[in-house]
């Protein structure tokens, strides 16, 4: 789609910006306030050789426009900005350099990377004594011109209200790169994800929302690409409109909208993870992409006191400066663009906590903040925070505002210490399980404020979790010294596999207690893509650069792996029909209207209410949770008044078993054991316990019963009363 000789320049507008394609030719705009010349250089379908270079003839209030009648969707391009090269002002402009388009909606190809890409000689102790002329072209990815038309017909958001919903958070090409009845040629692509096999696994496990990995396109770091790895889980983004285009099976978008519009019909929301807090291009010493050389001064954050360097929230080596308004613009701009033209249903911010960052605290009221929540698209989806990141004060669990959900890593780690057996941990406990309303009843936000998640693709997958005492990230080829070490894990005896059958038992327990607290917790349950199919990555808590089989989805199971995924489908199940598990609003602890039960009551193994010295001893690992169905005091969405069973769940995280006294408090109730993840199918369905008897809580252990009154209904497999 190239053109063929020297194309006729207009004027052209100065928004949108990006390159706009309106049906007889193409409008291009970028913005940059210190450029004293920009030039739009073309390239043949191939990509590797520049046929044009046109200056963009005017520019208008700091951007640079023009429009080309005869252009037309698939041309490839990319820009050259002159301007001062002057680190010591923040400056980095190097037309030699060819930039992606910072609105592009779409990029061929990918970097290969030579010393080229830099706009300084590699090797000088001053960067700024050595300008580099090389021109890097060859190795560049090109923008491509969209048409941006598609039938999307009667396509609707799902709009799964937040307490409704269950993400499962998923990589586009590890979920599909080895499934057996994706067709080879689409795996690990978008048209991966919207195949039958893929969307009948979802729907029967009871998802609602799909949580997809960084899929901006991004960039594999340099060193990186020299071990022979790759920048697997795309924390590293470049383009904020463009599909990464290593999951594209075809050499379209559409594929992005058609995967979108197939899940939709399915009922399923699609969510992504979003890294808007810095770019591929690295600190002082990295390379010139895109930002750092179309204006390096106003789309990062630079010292103060040495504009030479970055200031780095996030350890990546630079910080998008969203303090300046046309960084601001691009951001909301991308998210709109998601929505409107995409149909996203939400996000996922990384390291959102650094968005939030005025002069230089994360501050609740900051500009981010307040125009997200006043913008009439943006307000409307979900939106969800990682709610820190490593510069100072930038852990703020609990401190978004009304509208956001959090990832609550505080839930993550106490649910894995006290199930790895940890004491002292009674309290936070009833904290996590309950919606944790000591982090945000207090700015009137609901438990649905709370991302709960035991594990995520960062860290251990949840059989590592339950398999290994310490990371195993040799394959990473950095000595072991990267991922955490505080992984609060437990192998059961034996460091990774083992034949001992009574240690695959333990962990295969373990695995149900951890998934079963997780979708009996008020609040929103995240499950990581591969934790239902038994997914290890062999010790690793750190593969984001392990683009291969440490990675991918194993869909090969064994019987073990086929039984826990109907356990974690039953588990699903009983947390849909049955509201109590899904409050809207927090346990008020008091005694229901009408009632002498309070809406959740605390209990010891002796079937008395906790006292205030056994939350305090360390030693206690076993408690009780009576959740009363009838003291929802919610409406559903018709105004009917909600109503449910009561329910009895028992953990039980000691080494040894307890006779648990069950309670009392209905007089002749009886109570039906429902789940028992001691059992190899984690089920006891007919077995019925009276009001003030012994309930056998095996060690390390959770059970869920249902109390019975005289005549009352008989629960089947799914928790359904029948």
């Amino acid at each position: 789609m190239a053109i063929q000789s020297q194309p006729m320049v207009w004027p052209g507008r100065p928004y949108p910006l990006g390159s706009v394609w309106d049906g007889e030719g193409v409008n291009f705009a970028i913005y940059s306030e210190h450029a004293e010349k920009v030039d739009l250089c073309f390239f043949d379908e191939s990509g590797r050789r520049e046929t044009y270079r046109v200056p963009l003839p005017e520019q208008t209030d700091m951007v640079w426009h023009g429009y080309l009648p005869e252009a037309r969707p698939g041309q490839l391009y990319g820009y050259r900005v002159y301007g001062p090269y002057a680190p010591e002002q923040g400056h980095r402009f190097n037309h030699h350099k060819l930039l992606l388009d910072p609105y592009g909606k779409q990029v061929q190809g990918t970097v290969r990377w030579s010393d080229a890409h830099f706009g300084y000689r590699l090797g000088h102790r001053q960067e700024d004594l050595s300008y580099d002329r090389r021109d890097d072209a060859a190795g560049m990815p090109k923008n491509r011109v969209i048409d941006s038309a598609f039938t999307w017909g009667t396509d609707k958001p799902p709009h799964i209200p937040w307490h409704e919903t269950l993400i499962y958070e998923l990589h586009v090409k590890g979920f599909t790169m080895r499934h057996p009845e994706v067709p080879s040629q689409l795996r690990g692509t978008y048209a991966g994800l919207a195949t039958a096999p893929v969307i009948e696994y979802l729907t029967r496990l009871g998802v609602t929302s799909i949580e997809l990995m960084p899929v901006h396109s991004f960039v594999d770091d340099r060193s990186l690409v020299g071990r022979g790895l790759r920048n697997y889980w795309g924390y590293n983004s470049i383009g904020f409109f463009a599909p990464e285009p290593r999951y594209l099976a075809t050499d379209s978008i559409d594929e992005f909208k058609t995967m979108v519009k197939t899940l939709h019909s399915a009922g399923l929301e699609v969510i992504l993870d979003v890294v808007y807090n810095h770019t591929a291009e690295g600190n002082h010493l990295g390379p010139t992409l895109s930002f750092k050389g179309i204006d390096n001064s106003a789309y990062y954050r630079l010292l103060p006191e040495n504009l030479r360097y970055y200031r780095d929230y996030t350890g990546t080596g630079n910080t998008l400066n969203v303090q300046h308004p046309r960084v601001l613009q691009l951001i909301m701009d991308s998210l709109r663009y998601w929505v409107l033209e995409m149909h996203i249903d939400g996000f996922r911010f990384d390291l959102a906590a650094t968005l939030a960052r005025e002069l230089h605290e994360v501050n609740r009221l900051g500009a981010f903040l307040d125009i997200i929540h006043q913008d009439p698209v943006l307000s409307q989806v979900k939106l969800i925070a990682e709610p820190w990141d490593l510069g100072e004060g930038g852990y703020q669990v609990g401190n978004f505002p009304v509208g956001w959900a959090e990832w609550n890593d505080r839930y993550r780690d106490t649910i894995r210490g006290y199930w790895k057996g940890d004491g002292g941990l009674l309290g936070d406990l009833a904290y996590r399980i309950t919606g944790s309303s000591d982090l945000y009843a207090h700015s009137g936000r609901r438990p649905y404020a709370s991302i709960n998640f035991v594990t995520a693709h960062d860290g251990f997958t949840l059989q590592d979790l339950v398999s290994y005492n310490e990371k195993h990230n040799e394959a990473n080829g950095e000595d072991n010294r990267d991922g955490t070490n505080d992984n609060r894990s437990w192998n059961g005896g034996v460091e990774g596999p083992t034949d001992d059958a009574d240690i695959v038992a333990l962990r295969v327990k373990q695995k149900r207690n951890l998934l079963a607290t997780l979708l009996l917790s008020q609040g929103i349950p995240m499950i990581s893509g591969g934790d239902p199919l038994g997914q290890t990555q062999l010790g690793n808590n750190n593969a984001y650069c392990q683009d291969n089989e440490i990675s991918w989805l194993n869909w090969d199971w064994e019987q073990k792996d086929r039984d826990f995924l109907t356990f974690v489908e039953r588990m699903v199940t009983l947390r849909r029909r049955h509201p109590v598990f899904r409050r809207r609003r927090f346990f008020q602890g008091r005694p229901i209207k009408g009632g002498n039960v309070k809406d959740v009551l605390w209990l010891n193994p002796r079937g008395n209410e906790m006292q205030e010295e056994e939350w305090r001893d360390a030693g206690v690992r076993c408690l009780g949770m009576l959740l009363a169905g009838q003291g929802l005091d919610e409406t559903d969405e018709r105004g009917h008044k909600l109503a449910d069973q009561n329910f009895l769940v028992l953990l039980n995280a000691h080494h040894e078993d307890v006779a648990f006294t069950l309670p009392a408090f209905h007089g002749g109730a009886r109570w039906a054991a429902w789940m028992d993840t001691s059992r190899e199918d984690g089920l006891r369905p007919t077995e019925v316990y009276d009001s003030a008897g012994n309930y056998p809580l095996q060690a390390r252990s959770l059970a869920i019963l249902m109390e019975r009154r005289g005549g009352g209904k008989k629960e089947d497999g799914n928790g359904t009363a029948s």
